[in-house]
């Protein structure tokens, strides 16, 4: 009753703040987070949505949405995977292999850290 519970015979007090529960005011971390979740769904919705508006025969399943978020939810090749995540002559960025928003291009990403120690 009120602030005590009964668990397997013993008595536990409820703290105002227990390290383990969730703070009732959430950082601002965890809110920017929520946000940035929701508009990733909002992203993904609409992409889909776009696709299926699009007559069945004219699916790419691969485009923008928002005039400039890419997105992509066709199966992933090897040859789409090395483009995208390993290729050093590409942008830094560029879209997902799937799913919607950006990638780093890790490749670019070493040839740029190799070409800055080499100065």
């Amino acid at each position: 009753m009120g602030s005590r519970h009964e668990h397997h015979g013993t008595q536990h007090h409820e703290h105002p703040h227990p390290e383990n529960h969730e703070h009732p005011r959430r950082c601002r971390c965890h809110r920017v987070g929520d946000a940035l979740r929701l508009v990733a769904i909002g992203l993904t919705v609409a992409a889909v949505v776009k696709e299926l508006r699009t007559p069945a025969d004219e699916r790419t399943w691969n485009g923008s949405v928002a005039g400039f978020v890419p997105y992509d939810f066709r199966l992933p090749t090897c040859e789409r995977i090395r483009d995208r995540v390993w290729n050093p002559q590409g942008d830094l960025v560029g879209p997902h292999v799937f799913g919607v928003g950006w990638t780093l291009n890790v490749g670019k990403a070493v040839e740029l850290v190799k070409g800055a120690g080499a100065h």
